[in-house]
């Protein structure tokens, strides 16, 4: 467990430069405050499809209700649903209560998903992932929503001293 007042987040290993995507690139974000928790040592990368025994570069794959595809039709929902237990688990072991995930991605998305279809069209939605750790408690983000994450570490720091 961290520190009293010092909270991990879980981050996707994409936003943190690795070279993880289904398309073999990273998504990095440049951000000082998110270089700065990494420098604390309080980021903890995780790539729950990789996790889940996807390899890099893969398929690209898209939800579809419950089930998670390939273009071709190869279903990859319980490589999915792998990546996201362990994801869960290692939040649990690690008491992390937070995560900041890729926005858009099948595992990760926190507010919007590509829609099954394979046309590039997203939707409202939410990633296998995203969707267990909500479910447990954990506080999901995307990249988009920086400032909101650093609020909620900041007033769970003032809560918990």
């Amino acid at each position: 467990m961290s520190q009293v007042g010092v909270h991990k987040v879980l981050v996707s290993a994409c936003l943190l430069g690795q070279p993880v995507r289904y398309d073999g690139q990273s998504k990095g974000i440049i951000s000082d405050w998110l270089n700065a928790l990494g420098a604390e040592g309080r980021t903890l990368a995780f790539c729950p499809e990789v996790a889940g025994g996807l390899p890099t570069p893969r398929p690209p794959a898209e939800r579809q209700g419950e089930r998670v595809v390939t273009a071709s039709g190869l279903d990859v929902t319980t490589e999915f649903d792998r990546g996201a237990e362990l994801a869960l688990q290692l939040c649990q072991a690690q008491g992390i209560r937070f995560a900041l995930l890729k926005e858009g991605s099948p595992s990760c998305g926190s507010g919007r998903i590509y829609d099954g279809r394979f046309e590039g069209t997203s939707m409202a939605g939410e990633g296998k992932t995203t969707a267990l750790l909500r479910r447990h408690g954990i506080r999901v983000f995307s990249e988009d929503q920086l400032p909101e994450l650093a609020s909620a570490l900041a007033l769970a720091a003032a809560t918990s001293a």
